[in-house]
């Protein structure tokens, strides 16, 4: 299975992306202009339409009601799993109005929880939430990394070829001792045993 793209109306964030025949591309609302400027291809253009103020010409539209329980994202998200997919890369949901970029990492906590990956890429900044599992990242990433725990404890918490290091600690969401870490040139790996945590890494 390939990757479900999700295109927001946030800020596009860093870089761009060329997805591959398997993989589904779904605009939200204002994400629309975001695509139709990169020219990219879209497969899907759903929303309320209250952000880019038209609906749009599109083979694939699904018009939302504005009263709903689910965000726009919320919504592609949903739509994505029904579909099949477990690999999800969230562009334009961050940058914008803060409650919305919170709403998102929710998201990808609960892409998490249901053994998917997620990954929201904003401006200089992206943004992972593992549960019970760990990520490695290779030698050439570069900035800083945050680390914090979502839920009342992460257990078995390990940071490793990082510039600060952590064995076996305890995180819990009062305390954030994760903050601000390192990448230092070397492979390193953040794993949690029994938890959910969320990582931030911005550019230096």
């Amino acid at each position: 299975m390939g990757i479900c793209y999700i295109v927001g109306a946030g800020e596009f964030g860093d870089g761009t992306f060329r997805p591959a025949e398997e993989d589904l591309v779904i605009a939200c609302d204002g994400g629309y202009e975001h695509c139709v400027k990169r020219g990219l291809r879209v497969d899907l253009v759903a929303g309320d339409f209250d952000s880019l103020g038209y609906v749009p010409v599109h083979p694939q539209v699904v018009r939302l009601k504005p009263e709903k329980d689910d965000t726009d994202t919320g919504w592609a998200v949903k739509e994505g799993l029904k579909r099949g997919y477990q690999e999800f890369v969230i562009y334009g949901g961050s940058g914008g109005r803060l409650s919305h970029t919170i709403a998102n990492i929710a998201l990808l906590a609960d892409l998490a929880a249901k053994g998917c990956s997620g990954l929201m890429i904003g401006q200089k900044t992206w943004y992972r939430v593992i549960r019970n599992s760990g990520i490695s990242f290779d030698s050439s990433q570069r900035g800083y990394l945050s680390v914090f725990c979502l839920g009342d404890e992460a257990k078995g918490v390990f940071e490793e070829g990082l510039k600060y290091g952590l064995c076996d600690a305890l995180l819990t969401k009062e305390y954030p001792v994760g903050v601000s870490n390192e990448f230092i040139g070397k492979e390193s790996r953040v794993s949690v045993r029994e938890g959910t945590l969320l990582l931030i890494g911005e550019e230096v």
